[in-house]
């Protein structure tokens, strides 16, 4: 009995958010599961835009942008020979993901995670995290993005844990530390 049948990958149309569908479509294929990719028009952002920006001109774009990022999910899934739904639907990101992995009897939620941390995560938020707290279907989380950021940190740990002799210390390994043959790629589940 596989442990996925059907799993619900939001996407955002983004090359680093592809990181997530290309795992979700893996782990479909593993499991022999469907995969659910569903791109969510954020209204809530676009609802203060100036009178004279029609909503219909500004929906039709994202609209557009939306099916481009579902024809990718099915590109990627047809290379894996993995069966695809996909749906645009309208709405708070996190609101829409949550209800859809419930609604759809989803058994899990596949999504990309920034990392964010301190003062970025308060004032950004993070779908991811509204998900994991509010989902009652399990959630997945695939690290994507900021590459940079974190050799730029790996540096300057390393630079921080010479010791008194000159020689470096070893860094500990934590979330997100490339260390031998662990990759960059930080999944963790939740549920």
């Amino acid at each position: 009995m596989p442990l996925y049948d059907r799993i619900l990958v939001p996407t955002d149309g983004s090359s680093e958010g592809e990181l997530a569908v290309c795992h979700a479509l893996d782990l479909a294929a593993v499991h022999g599961a469907t995969v659910r990719a569903i791109y969510v028009v954020d209204t809530a952002r676009y609802a203060g835009m100036p009178m004279e920006t029609t909503w219909e001109g500004v929906g039709d774009l994202l609209y557009d942008d939306g099916e481009a990022a579902l024809s990718t999910v099915s590109e990627l899934a047809a290379d894996r020979d993995v069966d695809v739904e996909t749906a645009v639907v309208e709405g708070s990101p996190s609101r829409e993901i949550i209800t859809h992995a419930e609604e759809t009897g989803c058994d899990l939620v596949v999504m990309g995670t920034h990392g964010r941390g301190g003062i970025d995560r308060l004032l950004l938020g993070s779908v991811a995290e509204k998900v994991v707290r509010g989902s009652s279907v399990p959630v997945l989380t695939v690290r994507i993005g900021d590459d940079d950021a974190v050799a730029a940190e790996s540096a300057a740990e390393s630079e921080g844990s010479r010791t008194e002799t000159g020689s470096e210390a070893e860094p500990e390994a934590g979330p997100g530390t490339e260390t031998g043959t662990r990759s960059t790629l930080d999944a963790t589940e939740t549920g």
